[in-house]
């Protein structure tokens, strides 16, 4: 059956990137990530297996599961940042399809997703954004001044304190071509729910490391995606949430 709220956002918003070709006209696959110069200095996450993480019981982390909105100064470890990573769109393996198998699930294994990374305190990295580069499980500077940072907090509005408070926010940057080349208008729909399951893994692996989360779904998309380089169409912030310690 056809989407109608597909439909509706093709018709508002025109996207060249819901129309074929795509992979029924045997359109090409875009990439699985966005591409990184070679030049660019890639920061090594440390293995996520390496932590040494609180035991945790599922029902627990289901009973405890709740939005954290205060958080103290101490700052996260570099290896607790690698292990919500991973956790969220990490890349254990890379298929013949070719495909990525992640610890989220994701509409036809597309996941169409780069995360973004607003740095306040984590050990050995300075304040600034990032990128997340999950196939090489490392991270590249994309913007480290101040104003920039402080951009991306404003645009949160109410949740403003929240973003200066936390260790880190996680941004997840929605690419709609990975998602639509297979899907249609119909992948905008699974866009929206892929963010729903990588945001709750997030909340079930910060308490391992006993950290709060808050999801954030009220920014501005017209200040936030020009922050950071993001067109609002093809390329745009879909979800927020930040980290820190409780």
């Amino acid at each position: 059956m056809t989407d109608d709220i597909g439909k509706e956002f093709v018709r508002k918003t025109a996207h060249p990137l819901l129309s074929p070709p795509g992979e029924s006209t045997g359109g090409p696959q875009p990439p699985l990530e966005l591409p990184v110069p070679e030049a660019v200095t890639r920061i090594r996450l440390p293995n996520p297996k390496m932590l040494e993480a609180n035991p945790v019981d599922l029902y627990g982390a289901l009973e405890r599961r709740r939005s954290v909105r205060e958080y103290v100064a101490q700052p996260m470890t570099l290896l607790e940042l690698s292990f919500l990573l991973w956790a969220t769109q990490g890349v254990r393996e890379v298929t013949d399809r070719p495909a990525t198998s992640r610890p989220v699930p994701s509409a036809g294994a597309r996941h169409a997703f780069e995360t973004y990374l607003l740095i306040n305190r984590v050990g050995d990295l300075k304040p600034g954004v990032y990128r997340y580069v999950a196939l090489e499980h490392a991270l590249v500077e994309e913007d480290m001044k101040a104003a920039t940072a402080a951009g991306v907090a404003s645009s949160c509005r109410n949740s403003k304190p929240l973003c200066e408070a936390s260790a880190a926010t996680f941004l997840w940057v929605a690419v709609a071509e990975r998602m639509t080349w297979k899907y249609s208008e119909r992948g905008i729909r699974f866009l929206h729910l892929d963010a729903g399951h990588v945001c709750q893994n997030l909340y079930l692996a910060a308490d391992v490391i006993d950290c709060g989360v808050c999801a954030i779904g009220g920014f501005n998309d017209e200040e936030i995606n020009p922050l950071l380089g993001l067109d609002g169409e093809e390329l745009f912030v879909i979800y927020m949430a930040t980290v820190g310690k409780k």
